[in-house]
């Protein structure tokens, strides 16, 4: 498996965890990692970029990923920047048993400052909530989670549920 591939799913893990308090489930950094899409185009060295495209779906024990787009950089030989386009979703079970869906227009992860970006119709649900709005903003480095209805005008929209709520998979973050 190439570094560039280990980092689109270490990018699509730490995405999960912008939508929950709960981890994301350790022992799925250990799986192997398949990706299919009807087409890839790979640079190589130590500042490349590699796009996959046509359905791309990134699948590594219980997380599962699908973007009509994937294009992840390197630089100096290591992973920068995950970039996911044309319809989003994102699925894991936690640690914890709960299970996260995300969707959105694109997702945007910049590893060096850590912080991933969900932008375009965005909807993240858990067991216990649900969170919506046009854009979700999510620092790795402080745990700040920041979100808004665009410059549409848009809300954003949470809903909890109470503790021991068992929940019909809509619920918050």
């Amino acid at each position: 498996m190439s570094r560039t591939t280990e980092l689109a799913a270490s990018v699509l893990a730490l995405a999960l965890l912008a939508a929950g308090t709960a981890a994301a489930r350790i022992s799925d950094r250990n799986q192997p990692m398949d990706i299919e899409a009807a087409r890839s185009d790979c640079g190589l060295g130590e500042n490349a970029t590699c796009t996959f495209s046509g359905q791309a779906t990134i699948t590594q024990g219980t997380l599962r990923i699908v973007a009509e787009k994937a294009v992840v950089t390197q630089v100096a030989g290591k992973p920068s920047r995950a970039q996911f386009s044309g319809g989003v979703t994102l699925q894991q079970e936690m640690d914890d048993g709960d299970h996260i869906d995300a969707r959105s227009a694109s997702v945007d992860y910049d590893m060096r400052s850590e912080v991933i970006v969900f932008t375009g119709n965005v909807n993240i649900s858990q067991q216990r909530g649900s969170l919506s709005g046009e854009r979700v903003v999510y620092n790795l480095k402080t745990g700040q989670l920041e979100s808004g209805g665009g410059t549409t005008g848009g809300r954003v929209k949470m809903r909890i549920l109470p503790k021991g709520t068992q929940g019909s998979g809509k619920g918050s973050p």
